[in-house]
Parts: structure tokens; C-alpha cells; sequence
């Protein structure tokens, strides 16, 4: 697996990944996400094939906000969507965030006990938060320093 800057390329593996995981879709926030952050629009390869991505941006001075993370089918369970949040929290580190917050769906088991395992905690309900009615759970981390560096480094260079 390889951690790299999303590419124009992507953007149709990116789609396929989201029909899959989503309910809600709309094609066209990856593109606003990548003109206007690409430098928090991460994805995870395998061989040529783009195996899942995160999204994430600065919300707040001291804040981050995880849009979106998604792992494609037939590649998870193998810690790429581990590797993805490290890869944003990480990247939300070094420019100096403190914080990173999320959505998740109340349903949603699978994906709160990873935010859990990488130190995110429940702060409150959003009621009726998406769009079929079910609730939302955000959830925050407290960034500590000092980043990891080393993990990432291949995420340093590219531009």
C-alpha cells in the first residue's frame, strides 16, 4: 500500500468507491476539494488501484474536519483506513491543527471503533443529521505533538 496526493486521474476510482460506501452522493465535492485543499485529499493505492481516500480541511484555527473516508470493498480490513486517518491527523499536525473532528453515523459501529482506537471520543448527537433521517455522532481528537513524522514522509514531498 502507498499513500499519495489524490490526482485528477483518481477521480473515477474515487466515485466508485463513494457509490459503494455512501447513500448520499455528490460527484462533484471532489473536485471543489481538490481545486481548493489538495493537500488534504489523500489516497491509499494498491498496485494501480486506488483502494480508499480521506478528505480532510481546516475548519477553525486550531480545528480540522474529516469530510470524508472511505475504503473500497475487497480492501478493507487490511488497516488502510487506519493508515489514511494516521496519514490526515498527521497532515492536520504539522500545519499546526490541534483538533480534528468528525461525522459518523450512528449506525455506523465499524468505522466509530477506529475513530476510538486512534483517540477520537463522542461528543455529542446531531439529530436527524443526514439526509434519510439518521443521527450523526460527532466525535473529536486532541492532536498531540509531536507528529509522526516518519510514517509519513512519503506524503512530505509530493506537491
Amino acid at each position: 500500500m502507498n499513500l499519495r496526493y489524490f490526482e485528477p486521474e483518481d477521480f473515477e476510482d474515487i466515485l466508485e468507491i463513494e457509490i459503494e460506501t455512501f447513500s448520499e452522493h455528490n460527484p462533484f465535492v471532489y473536485i471543489n476539494f481538490y481545486e481548493m485543499n489538495s493537500d488534504g485529499f489523500i489516497v491509499a493505492t494498491v498496485g494501480d488501484k486506488v483502494a480508499g481516500y480521506v478528505v480532510g480541511y481546516q475548519i477553525y484555527e486550531n480545528e480540522g474536519r474529516i469530510f470524508t473516508l472511505a475504503v473500497k470493498k475487497g480492501y478493507r480490513d487490511k488497516g488502510i483506513g487506519s493508515e489514511l486517518l494516521k496519514a490526515i491527523l498527521n497532515l492536520f499536525c504539522r500545519t499546526g491543527i490541534k483538533y480534528a473532528r468528525l461525522e459518523v453515523r450512528k449506525s455506523n459501529v465499524r468505522a466509530q471503533k477506529l475513530y476510538n482506537s486512534m483517540g477520537f471520543v463522542q461528543c455529542w448527537v446531531e439529530k436527524n443529521y443526514y439526509s434519510d433521517g439518521e443521527d450523526g455522532i460527532i466525535m473529536k481528537a486532541y492532536l498531540q505533538p509531536p507528529c509522526n513524522m516518519n510514517s509519513y514522509n512519503n506524503l512530505l514531498d509530493i506537491k
